[in-house]
């Protein structure tokens, strides 16, 4: 596969991953409800992050490094690989923790699908890191056209003066204006073209 598939195929999954992640965190992973004769029953839903928070803050690590993924190169690309690699086993981990032991009450199959699309985005999200961790030195690098070049030194030629006037000026009566007699005058109060 070539560097540049690999590159916009991790870049969507990692995308990709973080979104389910963060979807899968915020749905209803379990439903108490408590019935009460002659009134309305009192349902107390509970979610993903309700249960593990930190799973949708990992979800935007993962949003923010597919972002960083774009801006670096070379070693911080991997290190960002790492990161999301990091963030990826995190979000499992959390599917994982929420949902073991979980008494779901209502909640239906919800309490199972959204807990494995959690983990589903989190392995999602990891395997993007790892090939970023293993392949991101070989991917191709931003546009160096948003990188700021340092400006070049100007070294005048021989005989010319110093600095950004051009070396002659030409007056009305199309007689040479030396620059530096011109700053000259102008710092006298002098008008340099009479």
């Amino acid at each position: 596969m070539n560097h540049r598939r690999s590159y916009l195929l991790t870049l969507i999954a990692c995308l990709a991953g973080a979104g389910i992640a963060a979807y899968g965190a915020t749905r209803t992973w379990s439903l108490d409800v408590a019935h009460r004769p002659g009134m309305s029953d009192v349902r107390t839903p509970r979610t993903g992050a309700d249960l593990e928070p930190w799973m949708i803050g990992l979800a935007l690590v993962a949003l923010a490094g597919t972002g960083a993924l774009l801006a670096t190169h070379g070693w911080v690309r991997r290190a960002v690989g790492v990161l999301l690699t990091l963030a990826g086993l995190g979000v499992i981990a959390g599917a994982l923790a929420g949902r073991l032991g979980l008494d779901v009450g209502e909640a239906g199959s919800g309490a199972t699908f959204w807990p494995i699309a959690c983990a589903v985005g989190g392995a999602i999200i990891a395997a993007g890191g790892l090939t970023a961790a293993r392949q991101g030195h070989l991917w191709p690098r931003m546009s160096a056209r948003y990188e700021r070049k340092p400006a070049q030194p100007h070294s005048p030629e021989p005989g010319s003066t110093p600095g950004p006037l051009a070396p002659a000026a030409l007056t009305s009566d199309e007689t040479p204006v030396d620059p530096r007699t011109a700053w000259d005058a102008l710092d006298r109060g002098d008008d340099p073209t009479s």
